[in-house]
């Protein structure tokens, strides 16, 4: 079997759905999610600026080591994040190295993806953005002890935040307790 009919023939296991493909479609977002989530490594040991990036392959998905893992909703339900934010990074990435977009826009469209997302899985997404705000203000204000060698540092770049960049350059040097500040 040739190289593009293996990469063919992966991809059919996944579609499961008799759903129509050319309506929005909940289950068929959820099996995209699903297929995204089997093409990629989560890492949730490392200090991570903005809660979650990825490595320069894209292969690895890092989410900040102190993000809750979930969060419960005022209607009582446990709502499990990483999905949603290994979506948003592996949309972004793809947008970025394949498409060549800066990262704002690349974070925008997969900020749209995330949000449909969580839609889809009926959680109100002012609740989710709500958990992930405040989390991202937290991180904003804790020092960088680890960060991954690997990780893409493209996106910071793109923000031009050189106090970041650094602290996070020293950080992946094994320089311990830098601390950092984050531009919003």
């Amino acid at each position: 079997m040739q190289k593009s009919q293996k990469k063919s023939a992966k991809r059919k296991n996944y579609w499961k759905s008799q759903a129509d493909d050319t309506l929005v479609s909940s289950a068929i977002l959820d099996q995209a999610v699903e297929s995204i989530l089997s093409r990629v490594k989560l890492d949730r040991s490392y200090d991570i600026p903005y809660l979650a990036g990825y490595s320069r392959n894209g292969k690895t998905i890092y989410i900040d080591r102190h993000l809750p893992k979930s969060f419960i909703t005022s209607a009582g339900r446990k709502v499990w994040v990483d999905q949603y934010l290994i979506l948003h990074e592996s949309v972004e990435k793809a947008l970025i190295d394949e498409l060549g977009l800066i990262y704002q826009y690349a974070h925008q469209i997969a900020l749209r993806a995330e949000e449909a997302a969580v839609d889809a899985a009926k959680v109100h997404w002012r609740e989710y953005d709500r958990f992930m705000q405040k989390y991202i203000k937290i991180a904003d204000d804790e020092s960088l002890h680890r960060v991954p060698k690997k990780l893409d540092i493209k996106p910071y770049l793109d923000e031009h935040n050189r106090v970041l960049i650094k602290s996070m350059q020293k950080a992946m040097r094994g320089k311990s307790r830098i601390k950092s500040r984050r531009k919003k």
